[in-house]
């Protein structure tokens, strides 16, 4: 029987929180059954941070290098295959719950066309059941129809009362009327309108910030202490390690992770961040909460065994490692991300683990061989098909890759501070068990010694005892690597005023 399909994902998930990995304290009961008949894989990572790069990887099977989704406004450009596409092809009509950030190919559309305004653009391929963009109306709708009539902007995530900038206060919608709630509720009433097999993506903003989430889960668990974050002892020596983490550290913005917050994310106490960081599993518990019941739905519905179920995320979140918050740059806490995949077909794999490094780039890979609907071009991702049926591939990476781009196009304020052109703000990664190397193509390098320096708190690189190490990694990310890289989209970027175009 033709199996049904569904990709979650939650946005700005940690891949070490889960209790299915044995975090000592977020607990993720949903997922963890999920792991328990399916394959988890212990070290996937996202191909690139933010949200548009990242997903662009996700979805296309493409390293950044080829995509060339540089940053959250970088079109992707229309003659990449994508996993919607290719569900099409293999006769389903991909629908999707949530939102792909997928800014569209300008050369495709008029001047005056409103979709050059935004980078929230769908993904081609799909079709939109239910949207929730960043602006959440469609959610604070249905909020109002829910009686929240203070429901009609974004403050509804900012807790009543005279509070501390920086609290574990629920907001006035509770549990069962979250975004993730919201969304779940939409494909579980589209669900019960199939009669033929299909494929859906339910794409959850939560994780992602603003750092809020309603009881129990705004109190579930005690801000952890010091000892749980990788950081150096203070923001200064934390700065000192490189340019790139100096200038994105006082770069960062509290409004950006609490809703009307001023300020920089620098002014917060250690008791501040570790408080940000307890939300943020809160919020995590509370996504698993709504998967639990959209596993439930499934199996009240009877096709929980034939539907094959892709969990991840798009990219992680700091949650306060090395004085910072969100997704950007090299540090692991940004691209270490969960995934767990449950696949009836392969029943004897299920409960499996799979240690080997992986990206965000094998799930089209994998999901294109599963259907039988091979790709339109070339894929950078490799299929997983073979851990899913309990077996290791013949020739597997023997390392995680991932890139961050860090150029500003519109405003060129990156190319400005460090006195780089456009091309040379990008780092790329190569990190394996042993080491970690980050090549800068304008900046130093970093190496980082994992099995002595697991948080990442010592760049080595300049020492003379790891040169030849250094030397070593640096030929691998070269062999894997191109030297020149398609710009063709990646100088453009989509703003309110419209297409900009620098370098």
């Amino acid at each position: 029987m033709k199996p049904n399909v569904l990709l979650i994902t939650a946005d700005q998930w940690r891949g070490d929180c889960l209790s299915a990995v044995g975090h000592p304290v977020v607990k993720t009961p949903a997922v963890d059954e999920l792991a328990a008949g399916g394959v988890l894989f212990r070290r996937h990572y996202a191909g690139a941070a933010p949200c548009s790069p990242a997903r662009a990887s996700l979805y296309t099977g493409l390293y950044q290098m080829n995509h060339r989704v540089c940053r959250n406004g970088s079109p992707l450009d229309a003659r990449f295959d994508n996993v919607a596409l290719m569900a099409r092809r293999a006769g389903y009509d991909p629908t999707l719950f949530g939102y792909t950030d997928t800014a569209p190919d300008p050369r495709a559309l008029q001047a005056g066309d409103p979709h050059l305004k935004t980078y929230e653009g769908v993904l081609p391929g799909f079709t939109t059941r239910q949207l929730l963009p960043e602006h959440e109306k469609q959610w604070l709708s249905w909020l109002r129809a829910r009686g929240h009539g203070e429901a009609t902007s974004r403050d509804v995530h900012r807790p009543a009362g005279d509070l501390p900038e920086v609290n574990r206060a629920a907001p006035a919608y509770s549990a069962q009327e979250t975004q993730t709630a919201f969304l779940t509720g939409e494909f579980i009433r589209w669900l019960c309108e199939q009669d033929a097999p299909w494929f859906a993506h339910v794409s959850f903003l939560r994780p992602h910030p603003p750092f809020v989430v309603p009881a129990p889960y705004n109190d579930m668990y005690a801000p952890p202490g010091p000892e749980v974050f990788a950081r150096a002892r203070d923001r200064e020596t934390e700065a000192a390690m490189h340019p790139y983490v100096a200038a994105n550290l006082a770069g960062q913005s509290k409004g950006s992770f609490v809703h009307g917050a001023k300020g920089r994310v620098g002014d917060w106490s250690t008791e501040e961040i570790a408080t940000i960081r307890a939300v943020y599993y809160g919020m995590i518990s509370e996504v698993d909460a709504q998967l639990g019941r959209l596993w439930q739905a499934l199996k009240d519905s009877g096709v929980w065994d034939n539907t094959i179920i892709v969990f991840t995320s798009d990219h992680a979140e700091m949650a306060g490692d090395h004085w910072s918050f969100g997704k950007s740059g090299f540090f692991d806490g940004s691209y270490h991300i969960p995934l767990v995949i449950r696949d009836p077909a392969y029943g004897s794999g299920a409960g499996g683990v799979v240690e080997q490094f992986t990206s965000a780039a094998d799930i089209f890979t994998t999901l294109a061989e599963r259907l039988a609907s091979p790709a339109r071009n070339h894929l950078d991702g490799g299929s997983l098909v073979p851990f899913l049926q309990g077996e290791a591939p013949a020739q597997w990476r023997d390392a995680a890759f991932w890139e961050f781009d860090f150029r500003d196009v519109a405003g060129g304020a990156a190319q400005a501070h460090f006195g780089l052109p456009s091309t040379a703000c990008n780092l790329a990664v190569l990190r394996d068990a042993d080491f970690k190397y980050v090549h800068f193509a304008g900046l130093p390098p970093l190496l980082f010694d994992l099995r002595a320096d697991p948080q990442e708190l010592r760049n080595v690189a300049a020492e003379p005892a790891y040169l030849s190490t250094r030397l070593a990694y640096a030929e691998r990310l070269l062999a894997l690597r191109a030297r020149h890289l398609d710009q063709t989209l990646a100088l453009t970027e989509l703003t309110a005023e419209g297409p900009v175009r620098r370098g």
